[in-house]
């Protein structure tokens, strides 16, 4: 189905070594495949070339062969690519033309000249069999971003192609919606469809797919077959430097006992509505305690991302009030002391290097902590870069920098590990509890268990805008969190 022969790549204008250096893979038809590795490996830049980005839109220096149906890539239009290929972007934002949800996925079907009752079955089977009925008919602008990774999903899955090839599809989704992409992906599978996925969360894939491609440095470094992966001793596993198979074999670090009498901070009416829809925040009054690092779970949609717009004043007509240390504070102000970094972070990436992003955020320019920060992030390589050039997973790392050096009392973070490997997932922990340590009180929204487990003394678990529970994450209450992830979110 699809025969990689002796490629290699490197970016147009890039001062980098090449992204890709002497690939070598063979895909059988109906086989589901795993590009696994660190951040920066190469592996959106093989998706990118199985689905005819390179060279139809990234241009670069590219050699070797490349065949899809025993039809030459470089010889076919990116339009007659779209026919045997489907695409999910870690961005799902990035591959969206409409702003209505049913429009979205009608839209590919249009463009493959289908008639119109056929398009109309087509979206009506996608939205059951992704379960996502209730995201039909709906502003794609107003969706979490675990949403739109759903409605992304299902647009391919309307239009149903024989390749189907996912870029991080899982790194904006909750526990319940990667199990559900994991049956999607079986569906697919059932029905025959080739399906490449760049992955970093493996879990959910352990008994689905049929091999694991190793990716190190743009090169392929190990080709394991899923039972052979399923095999490896959990510390060779983990010397890869790959998240583990099992979500729930995890080690955490026992937080410090609670002390109720700590500084906090006392949210008031935090209450918000979208236009048109039901109240997406109704919290009267939560006292959370300052300087410690708080996690914010909750089901896609359950409010998360909103409340952390609230508490950096984003939302221009929110009302709520911080009291701290008995003074008020109201929507200016929390703009003032607070930083977030946000789900997606093309958002705040402004400038033309990553060494000027980071001193952007700072009030006076300091250049040694510059290079102290991005070094602890494993950024110094890419100082000189532009921001948009980099990987999903730099770039998010990037932010971070960015958030480090503001200098912030309040920072917040919206899914810091999205689209990051174990490596730097544990260097974003181990920041974040430096952040704590310099009395910093920091708020992560995250579906990820991993860091929650390393990071958290407190959580706050939301659901439908309300506040479903909070505690403290000792030691008694670590089951409780896993069952949350496991049943409920």
């Amino acid at each position: 189905m699809i025969d990689i022969k002796n490629v290699s790549f490197k970016y147009e204008n890039s001062k980098e070594k090449n992204s890709l250096t002497n690939i070598n893979l063979e895909i059988k038809k109906g086989e589901v495949v795993i590009l696994c590795g660190e951040s920066g490996c190469g592996k959106t830049t093989l998706t990118r070339i199985i689905n005819g980005l390179i060279p139809n839109y990234y241009s670069g220096d590219l050699i070797g062969k490349i065949k899809i149906k025993n039809k030459d890539i470089k010889e076919l239009k990116l339009y007659e690519i779209a026919r045997y290929v489907g695409s999910v972007f870690q961005n799902p934002r990035s591959q969206f033309y409409c702003m209505n949800t049913s429009s979205e996925l009608a839209f590919a079907c249009e463009n493959q000249g289908l008639e119109i009752e056929d398009i109309q079955k087509r979206i009506k089977f996608s939205a059951s069999n992704l379960d996502i009925q209730d995201l039909l008919n709906r502003n794609i602008f107003n969706l979490s971003g675990g949403q739109k990774q759903k409605i992304a999903c299902a647009c391919v899955d309307t239009y149903s192609p024989e390749i189907i090839v996912l870029d991080e599809p899982s790194s904006n989704l909750d526990s319940k919606g990667t199990n559900m992409l994991g049956q999607i992906i079986s569906k697919w599978k059932s029905q025959g469809k080739t399906i490449i996925i760049s992955e970093h969360r493996l879990y959910y894939l352990k008994d689905i797919a049929d091999k694991m491609v190793f990716m190190k440095e743009g090169k392929i470094e190990k080709v394991f077959s899923m039972n052979e992966a399923n095999n490896l001793d959990k510390n060779e596993f983990l010397s890869f430097g790959l998240r583990p198979l099992n979500l729930f074999e995890k080690s955490y670090r026992l937080t410090k006992k609670y002390d109720k009498k700590e500084d906090t901070m006392i949210l008031s009416k935090f209450n918000y509505d979208y236009k048109g829809q039901n109240k997406a925040l109704e919290i009267d009054s939560l006292i959370l305690p300052k300087n410690n690092i708080i996690g914010i779970i909750g089901s896609n949609g359950a409010g998360k991302s909103t409340f952390a717009k609230c508490i950096c004043g984003l939302n221009k007509k929110f009302k709520g009030q911080i009291i701290l240390n008995g003074n008020v504070y109201n929507n200016k102000d929390f703009l003032k002391n607070s930083y977030m970094v946000m789900q997606d972070v093309n958002h705040q990436l402004f400038t033309e290097s990553v060494m000027d992003e980071v001193l952007l955020s700072m009030n006076d320019n300091d250049d040694r902590k510059a290079f102290d920060i991005l070094d602890s992030l494993n950024l110094l390589s890419v100082k000189d870069s532009h921001p948009m050039s980099l990987s999903g997973g730099q770039k998010q790392r990037v932010a971070i920098a960015s958030a480090v050096a503001s200098k912030r009392n309040i920072i917040i973070f919206d899914e810091p590990t999205s689209g990051l490997d174990l490596k730097h997932m544990n260097q974003v922990a181990k920041i974040l509890n430096e952040l704590k340590n310099m009395n910093k009180t920091i708020i992560i929204i995250s579906h990820d268990l991993e860091l929650i487990l390393k990071t958290c003394d407190f959580i706050v678990h939301l659901d439908k805008g309300k506040i479903n529970d909070f505690y403290h994450l000792d030691d008694k209450k670590v089951q409780n969190l896993i069952d949350c992830f496991e049943f409920i979110i």
